[in-house]
């Protein structure tokens, strides 16, 4: 493990009482989290599995079936980051994603990318302490800063995707799947899981 890798633990650990001894990989008590199945090789994921630090990215345990998905994003920490959504076959070990033809994903700069193209730019840059939503209803995908709409609208998405954040340079992520910061926006609701649409 690089010394960047160590510090950036360390950072995720502190103030929750935790250490590298007592931390589980599959310690998960919400049934949608960060896959430590389906992460980068620097990644570091905690707090159940809700926490990304470390050096590239990671996907959801759930894919996006419903018509109309909401997530959160908590900015715990900045540094190079992205989220959005992406394929199983995106690339998990470059941040911030956005860099194939695998991710839709808002990068730290402003840019929303995708296969390491700028679709657009959005003004007001996020910083620490603030919450990204995202929805998506298999036509668009939208970011939100604080429950106010960028306005971005993203679309052409093909394939199954998931909710995928990305960090580097010292970023710390947090996703949040339920008791959202902010109003869900309208005809939206959580991440559901394949078998409870039936």
């Amino acid at each position: 493990m690089s010394l960047a890798m160590l510090c950036c633990f360390k950072n995720c650990l502190d103030g929750f009482g935790l250490n590298a001894k007592n931390i589980s990989r599959r310690e998960h008590t919400n049934p949608i989290t960060l896959d430590t199945n389906q992460m980068g090789h620097e990644v570091v994921i905690i707090k159940n599995g809700l926490r990304i630090c470390g050096a590239g990215g990671a996907l959801c345990t759930a894919p996006l079936v419903q018509s109309k998905s909401y997530f959160e994003v908590k900015l715990q920490q900045t540094g190079i980051w992205g989220l959005g959504l992406a394929t199983a076959n995106t690339d998990l070990n470059k941040a911030p994603g956005g860099m194939d033809s695998e991710s839709w994903v808002l990068c730290s700069d402003g840019v929303i990318r995708h296969n390491n193209v700028e679709l657009n730019r959005v003004t007001d840059n996020a910083s620490e302490g603030d919450i990204i939503g995202v929805t998506y209803d298999h036509i668009e995908l939208n970011f939100y800063l604080n429950g106010k709409s960028f306005e971005k609208p993203v679309s052409g998405i093909r394939g199954t995707v998931y909710p995928a954040l990305f960090v580097d340079d010292g970023a710390i992520l947090d996703v949040i799947v339920d008791n959202f910061n902010n109003p869900v926006p309208n005809g939206f609701e959580r991440i559901m899981l394949e078998q409870s649409l039936l």
